[in-house]
């Protein structure tokens, strides 16, 4: 199988988390996503997700967990995170990198926050650390979609949101077949995640975050702010900020140096 790539599931409390790992590096890297968990976890993907990052599994053994596959209404991003460390103990996983995206770095900021001793280095990107208007506004008005099933503005408003006008410009051609295969056999895991987003407030905590860490924004941030990275950097002592002025929130995915710039940090012997 391709770079080791495995899927996986593990227990945890009268539910069960899916995984995927791959690599066979030294170090262990575990990768928490976004909200767009909530439309798709990663059951299933291991080989396509081993692809992708496949930078990081030349050094790493990557592991990339969605949440629980039963979420109960008022799950927070604090849930996340002790239901994320509790799965990484119960994988034998002392201590790894973490990096968290978007909704992923709100839970790596309780992880990290909370569960020091299993995280040695953190990256955070395009992530904030409390509720602001900009984030309100959008995720509020993506709840409302989803209230109302309304897949296609919901897919169209989220990638009109997060992407880069010249991405855009490729994109919106394939809206047709993202919003024909996007759609989600029920709401309800959207909404509980989504709500999480719009509740999270980690920015009080952020000071007990001693490990490395690096906080990676986008310019032109119009999910979570464009000051949402600053504003969490800030809160944690001798953090690291990087940011992609002329990105927005998929600056992971549109910035060619983005994998570059993560893993110059997690190797870097003084980071």
């Amino acid at each position: 199988m391709w770079a080791n790539a495995k899927n996986g599931s593990v227990k945890i409390g009268n539910t069960t988390m899916d995984y995927i790992s791959f690599g066979h590096g030294s170090k262990t890297l575990v990768m928490i996503p976004g909200l767009g968990d909530a439309l798709k976890t990663v059951k299933g993907s291991a080989i396509p997700l081993a692809i992708m990052y496949r930078q990081y599994g030349r050094d790493c053994k990557v592991y990339i967990f969605s949440r629980k596959n039963k979420l109960e209404v008022g799950y927070s991003t604090e849930d996340m995170a002790r239901d994320q460390a509790e799965v990484m103990i119960n994988l034998g996983i002392e201590t790894a990198f973490v990096m968290g995206i978007s909704q992923g770095g709100m839970i790596a900021q309780h992880l990290a926050a909370g569960y020091p001793w299993l995280v040695e280095k953190l990256v955070l990107a395009v992530t904030a650390s409390r509720p602001n208007q900009t984030l309100q506004s959008v995720v509020g008005n993506w709840i409302a979609m989803a209230e109302s099933e309304d897949c296609k503005n919901l897919i169209i408003d989220t990638a009109e949101k997060s992407y880069s006008e010249k991405h855009l410009q490729k994109l919106r051609f394939f809206y047709p077949v993202l919003c024909k295969f996007s759609k989600p056999k029920d709401y309800s895991r959207f909404l509980i995640q989504a709500n999480a987003c719009i509740r999270h407030n980690a920015y009080d905590v952020l000071e007990k975050i001693k490990c490395p860490t690096l906080v990676i924004g986008g310019g032109s941030d119009r999910v979570v702010g464009a000051d949402a990275a600053a504003e969490t950097a800030a809160r944690i002592s001798g953090s690291k900020l990087f940011i992609y002025k002329d990105l927005g929130h998929m600056a992971f995915e549109e910035a060619k140096d983005f994998h570059d710039q993560v893993l110059g940090f997690l190797f870097a012997a003084d980071a």
